[in-house]
């Protein structure tokens, strides 16, 4: 027995795989049961753990405790959920243990329920939503910050998608290989999502979510796993992730600090990492499939590749921002081509690229363009601007981690 209680990404991880796997034997239509069923489990943990000391099995007790909070609720209901609860009651005494499933299996139901909860049916910002909420654990704010959307519209998006999805027939709950192909760009945006927020966190406790990104490449190699998701935009997907995995433990400085890029010890970036990215880059060659996936692990590959920031090759990470624009219409992606222009062919060309754009409302007064407004402006002598863009910047960060980052550079660019 040990005294410590669940820690978030413990939490994370054992809601995604009980919700996967009551999911998995009851259908999406009684989603909102398991969840209810899991959460309450969740519930106990909490209380009962740092109180009485953590099972030599937690995972095992979780699974107990929601799916006897689940018959419980199902017996309470009406005659025709009670026959569901015997059903399934009989079920996994024949099937299961207290573990509920070995490890296999927990992967297959985490699959599935990612691929059902991206159902087309649902609209692709809803199940979004859904998804990140529902099977990555991330809050309500993490989302709206990932979407670009206000917390009260994600609150709406989720509550459609969930409203959608209690309407599905049984027999849409049965995947084809249709099902898969259509739903894969969803299901494949989504770790992507899980994976930016590990990155790059708005959380106010850690800047960087390792565990979170670990998550993500889990997922991703088990989505590769799978015969229809074994594809090119798979695998540079992971490629991305690995690289820029690569990366993390020379991000932070000993006080937990952000370091800008070009304060980082490469001497710390890890070496193995690169190598796999690379290995999956190349597989990710094959066919005639090129996705935005291909691009940004292409980007990621040449930062790794530089033996130093002086030496990095500008050009083709200019090159490579350019193509992405073809693929996919993401503002925050022409902030790091107007970047990267201005380290290639100078700041006067960084900053006449941005003006060229005319940002959506919700970028204009974000940090993220505030900031680069503010590196440009001033390293073109346009101080005046520069400090206002700063200002702006400073009052709209999301955490106080990004907030010093910005001050750094800043400080970094005046001196």
């Amino acid at each position: 027995m040990t005294l410590s209680p669940l820690g978030e990404d413990s939490f994370r991880h054992e809601h995604a795989r009980l919700v996967a796997i009551l999911t998995c034997d009851l259908g999406i239509r009684h989603f909102a049961d398991v969840e209810d069923a899991v959460q309450s489990a969740m519930l106990s943990a909490v209380e009962q753990w740092p109180l009485h000391g953590s099972p030599n099995k937690p995972s095992a007790w979780l699974y107990r405790v929601a799916r006897n909070q689940l018959l419980g609720d199902l017996r309470k209901s009406n005659r025709r959920r009670q026959l569901l609860a015997k059903d399934y009651s009989k079920t996994i005494d024949a099937n299961r243990s207290d573990a509920s499933t070995d490890d296999d299996e927990q992967n297959r139901c985490l699959l599935r329920m990612l691929f059902l909860c991206c159902n087309d049916v649902v609209p692709e910002e809803s199940r979004l939503a859904f998804t990140l909420k529902t099977l990555c654990g991330f809050s309500v704010k993490e989302i709206s910050v990932r979407l670009f959307a206000n917390e009260e519209s994600i609150y709406k998006r989720i509550s459609r998608a969930k409203t959608n999805l209690r309407q599905i027939r049984l027999k849409n709950e049965v995947l084809m290989a249709d099902d898969f192909k259509m739903r894969m760009p969803s299901v494949q945006r989504v770790l992507y999502l899980m994976f930016t927020e590990g990155y790059l966190s708005v959380d106010a406790e850690s800047s960087i979510r390792i565990e979170l990104c670990h998550e993500a490449i889990r997922l991703a190699l088990l989505l590769a796993s799978h015969r229809d998701g074994d594809q090119p935009e798979t695998s540079a997907l992971i490629a991305l992730m690995l690289l820029n995995t690569a990366r993390l433990n020379s991000r932070q400085d000993h006080a937990g600090g952000l370091l800008l890029l070009e304060e980082q010890d490469r001497t710390k970036w890890n070496r193995k990492s690169i190598a796999e990215g690379m290995v999956w880059l190349e597989k990710s060659s094959t066919g005639e499939h090129f996705s935005r996936y291909h691009c940004e692990a292409g980007i990621a590959a040449a930062h790794c590749l530089s033996p130093s920031f002086a030496e990095t090759r500008w050009g083709d990470i200019v090159k490579s921002y350019s193509v992405l624009a073809k693929f996919v219409d993401v503002p925050v992606h022409r902030l790091n081509h107007a970047l990267a222009i201005a380290e290639n062919d100078g700041p006067a060309s960084g900053l006449d690229f941005l003006r060229l754009y005319q940002p959506p409302s919700w970028l204009a007064g974000s940090y993220m363009w505030s900031a680069v407004s503010a590196d440009l402006h001033f390293r073109c002598g346009q101080q005046e601007l520069a400090i206002a863009f700063y200002e702006t910047a400073i009052a709209t960060v999301p955490t106080k981690a990004i907030g010093k980052l910005i001050q750094r550079r800043f400080d970094y660019i005046r001196r």
